[in-house]
C-alpha cells in the first residue's frame, strides 16, 4: 500500500513572515495493515513477558537503579551530551571521573527527573503540570537553564544545524497561541482511555515533539513521557523499559519516522517503528536482567563462602553500582574502613571486582563483568 501524503497538520505563515507547523489533533486517522496489527501483538506479548517476569525477578529494585541510569545516559546523548553509563556509576560511588561536569550533571539530572517522575505518579496523574514539574527538575543548574526551566515557552523555538535562523530551520513548531491550544488537545487525549495503549505512547511522543513547548529539553521530556505513560497504566510495574536505546541506536530511523509523519502523514510508519522498539527493547531488557540475576546469583554464592558478612552485602551494593569506593562502601554499608578493604580485597581474590584506579590510596574497585552487561548495546533485531 502506498503510504499517504498528506502531512499531519498545517504550516501557517506568521505576521513575522516565517512559517511554522501546527499538528492536528489526535488521534490519527489510522488503517491497522495487518503488519501493524502483528507488531502490535509482538509488541504487547514481548513487554507483557517483561512485566511478569520482571515483577518476580528476586530484586526487581536493585535493578532499576542501573537500568534507569542506563536510560539517562542513552537519552542525553541523542542531544549531544556524551558522558558514559561507567561515567556516571564510577562519578556516583565517588569516583574521579575526567568526564566534563557539564555532562555529568545533565545526566544525573535525568536520573532525577525520571525517579521524580515515578514516584509523583503516586499522588499526581501524568499531566502538562506533572511535565513541568520534570522538566524543572531536568534543566536546574545545566547548559540550557536559561531556557526558563518548569515553563512553556513563550517566544518562537525552531530546529535546525547550528547557526540557522526561523527563515531556513528544519522545522519549525507551533507559535505559542497555536501551542497551547495544542497542549490542551494532547492532554486531553493523554487521558483517553480507548486506543491501544502502545499506540497511544506512539502517538504522544510523536504530538509532543511535534509541538516542542519547552525552550530545550524537549526531546528528553518526550522520552522521559513514554516511560512514566506505561507505568502509569500499568502496562509495567516498574520502569524496567527505555526506549532511548533503541532511539539511539537507529536514530537516522528516528528522526526519518518523525519527519514523515508530520510531512507526509505516514502515522503507519511511525507506529511500526515503535512498536519495534518495544519489542526488542523488552527483549533487551529481559535478557540484561537474566544475564544480571545469573552473574549476582553466582557472586552471592562465592562470597556467601566466607567468615564475613561484608563481601556478600558488598555484592548486593555492587548490583546497584557496579563501581565502589573504600570509604563510600564503608558509609553505605556502616561498617568500619578496614573491615570494608578486607571485603574488597576478598572480592578481588574471587574475580568479581578489579581496583581501577591503580592506586594505593582512594582505590577504586570495579565489577567489569556487570559493567559489560550494562553497557552493551541495544539488541536491533528479533532475538531467535
Amino acid at each position: 500500500m502506498k503510504p499517504p501524503t498528506r502531512p499531519s497538520g498545517r504550516s501557517i505563515r506568521t505576521p513575522q513572515g516565517y512559517t511554522a507547523f501546527v499538528p492536528d489533533p489526535l488521534p490519527p486517522k489510522l488503517v491497522w495493515t495487518p503488519v501493524l496489527t502483528r507488531a502490535l501483538s509482538d509488541a504487547d506479548r514481548l513487554i507483557g513477558q517483561l512485566a511478569g517476569e520482571g515483577g518476580q525477578l528476586p530484586n526487581p529494585h536493585v535493578l532499576i537503579r542501573p537500568f534507569v541510569r542506563r536510560e539517562a545516559v542513552l537519552s542525553s546523548r541523542i542531544e549531544g551530551t556524551r558522558a558514559t553509563l561507567g561515567e556516571l556509576l564510577a562519578a556516583e560511588a565517588g569516583a574521579p571521573v575526567e568526564r566534563s561536569p557539564d555532562d555529568l550533571r545533565e545526566v544525573a539530572n535525568y536520573v532525577k527527573a525520571l525517579e521524580q517522575g515515578v514516584k509523583r505518579l503516586k499522588t499526581l496523574p501524568l499531566s502538562l503540570r506533572l511535565l513541568r514539574e520534570l522538566h524543572s527538575t531536568l534543566m536546574a543548574g545545566v547548559r540550557g537553564q536559561h531556557a526558563t526551566p518548569g515553563e512553556f515557552r513563550r517566544s518562537q523555538n525552531w530546529i535546525g544545524p547550528p547557526g540557522c535562523t526561523l527563515a531556513n530551520a528544519s522545522y519549525v513548531p507551533p507559535p505559542v497561541e497555536e501551542m497551547t491550544e495544542c497542549l490542551g488537545a494532547w492532554e486531553r487525549f493523554l487521558h483517553d482511555r480507548t486506543l491501544p495503549p502502545l499506540a497511544q505512547a506512539a502517538f504522544l511522543h510523536y504530538q509532543f515533539e511535534a509541538i516542542h513547548p519547552f525552550l530545550d529539553g524537549n526531546g528528553r521530556i518526550g522520552r522521559l513521557l513514554i516511560t512514566l505513560f506505561l507505568v502509569e497504566r500499568e502496562i509495567l510495574p516498574s520502569p524496567l523499559l527505555y526506549l532511548s536505546a533503541f532511539f539511539e541506536a537507529a536514530r537516522r530511523d528516528y528522526y526519518e519516522g518523525l519527519r514523515a509523519v508530520t510531512e507526509e502523514g505516514h502515522w503507519e510508519g511511525w507506529l511500526q517503528y515503535f512498536l519495534n522498539g518495544v519489542a526488542r527493547q523488552s527483549e533487551d531488557a529481559l535478557g540484561r536482567a537474566a544475564k544480571i540475576n545469573q552473574l549476582l546469583g553466582a557472586w552471592r554464592k562465592a562470597a556467601a563462602d566466607t567468615s564475613s558478612k561484608v563481601p556478600l552485602r558488598l555484592v548486593d551494593a555492587l548490583a546497584t553500582n557496579p563501581y565502589l569506593t573504600l570509604t563510600g562502601a564503608a558509609r553505605q554499608l556502616k561498617v568500619a574502613f578496614t573491615t570494608v578493604q578486607r571485603a574488597a580485597e576478598r572480592l578481588e581474590k574471587l574475580g568479581i571486582v578489579k581496583e581501577v584506579s591503580g592506586q594505593q590510596r582512594n582505590r577504586v574497585y570495579c565489577a567489569t563483568a556487570l559493567l559489560s552487561i550494562l553497557e552493551a548495546p541495544a539488541q536491533l533485531s528479533p532475538v531467535s
